[in-house]
């Protein structure tokens, strides 16, 4: 079996898990596949934005289950998550709408919100919002990476192409980490 033929076939499974578990890589790749026409652009943002939706869910459900447990109090109380803790008491609505863009704090802003009184609705309904901007443009960028690869290079076999895209987002995603540590120790100074 092909890899484009796996990706027709399980190709909107894997951005939508993609998204919901890792987050930015997938919603990417799935803009330059379907750059490359093996998936429609919207099935692809809709699926990155349903994947990062139902993940943030999870996420949350499972900070109001552990809320009280005591691994989960201590956590609370390490310096990083104290900061988000107070940012997203600050903020509550602001929180809620931008930590998915905030690198290193998606996957465990969702926990801790859900350890907090805000309401389940209005998560449901801010994450879903948020959901749809942040599926939206990664895949609307991943798709324009791929024209812009497409332009410079030619047209590349498919599994070039995605080797490409893939260690862009590696090197962005570097680059965000050691920025936000850079801040971080310059905070600290």
């Amino acid at each position: 079996m092909s890899i484009e033929l796996l990706i027709e076939n399980y190709g909107l499974l894997a951005i939508f898990l993609g998204a919901a578990f890792e987050g930015e890589t997938a919603a990417f790749l799935g803009g330059v596949i379907s750059h490359r026409g093996l998936l429609p652009y919207w099935s692809a943002s809709l699926a990155a934005t349903a994947g990062s939706f139902a993940g943030d869910q999870l996420w949350f459900l499972a900070g109001r289950y552990a809320a009280q447990w005591r691994l989960v109090r201590r956590l609370k109380e390490q310096p990083a998550l104290a900061r988000a803790t107070a940012l997203l008491e600050k903020y509550p609505t602001g929180f809620i709408l931008a930590f998915r863009f905030l690198v290193g704090l998606r996957t465990i802003s969702p926990i801790i919100i859900g350890t907090t009184r805000i309401p389940t609705g209005k998560f449901v309904l801010l994450n879903a919002a948020a959901a749809l901007v942040w599926g939206q443009l990664f895949t609307a960028l991943g798709y324009l990476f791929g024209h812009g690869i497409e332009q410079m290079l030619g047209h590349l076999p498919l599994h070039r192409h995605l080797l490409v895209a893939a260690a862009a987002a590696a090197v962005v995603a570097a680059a965000a980490l050691v920025f936000r540590k850079m801040k971080l120790s310059a905070g600290r100074s």
